[in-house]
């Protein structure tokens, strides 16, 4: 990872957008890391914090992008190749299965914000064949909470950046489930907004 950390260092915003497009085209880079890092280095290198966020996002949604036209062209037989060629993966790919078909249009949404299943979710989206539109607005959303929470703690934390990487995983048991509840409850109250505005 130093490799990829010297790169965002010495090319800044761009090296960001890149690498942030990578890991969600599911490139095997650890988003606790680049984000925080990123955020750490944008605060010293003066860049807002109201800059590094959207093109965070742009250049996730450009990333899941691939991955949800490889699933939606690819299908099941695509996932089943993965599973039987990366072993380890299958644990993230059958999580974000359970999770669509539990969910459905939320899912996208709240997979973003679980680790594995959230690098994983926008293949099984893309073979559900579920709307781009639908699949691009619910990225947006799981992907601004997600990027906005890691880059934010290293934005604001700065040299001590790698100490959001060390609580992740030290409280990831409490965090997570509390971060997913939160989302859920905002995306279903939306939703109930709206179907009482149309009754």
């Amino acid at each position: 990872m130093s490799y990829f950390t010297n790169l965002i260092y010495e090319y800044g915003l761009l090296a960001m957008f890149l690498l942030i497009l990578i890991e969600y085209a599911c490139f095997p880079i650890s988003s606790e890391i680049v984000l925080p890092f990123s955020g750490a280095v944008a605060s010293l290198q003066h860049i807002s914090y109201f800059l590094i966020i959207p093109v965070s996002v742009v250049a996730g949604l450009i990333g899941t992008s691939f991955c949800y036209a490889i699933g939606r062209f690819g299908g099941g037989a695509l996932i089943e190749k993965l599973v039987n060629k990366f072993p380890k993966a299958e644990k993230g790919i059958r999580s974000s299965q359970e999770k669509f078909q539990r969910y459905g249009v939320l899912a996208v949404c709240i997979g973003r914000l679980i680790p594995i299943c959230r690098t994983y979710i926008a293949f099984i989206a893309g073979a559900a064949k579920q709307s781009v539109a639908t699949y691009l607005l619910s990225s947006f959303i799981g992907i601004t909470i997600w990027n906005s929470i890691l880059i934010g703690l290293g934005y604001f934390l700065r040299e001590k950046w790698s100490v959001v990487g060390g609580y992740y995983e030290r409280y990831k048991d409490i965090l997570l489930p509390f971060v997913v509840w939160v989302g859920l409850s905002i995306l279903v109250r939306t939703r109930k907004k709206k179907e009482e505005d149309i009754a």
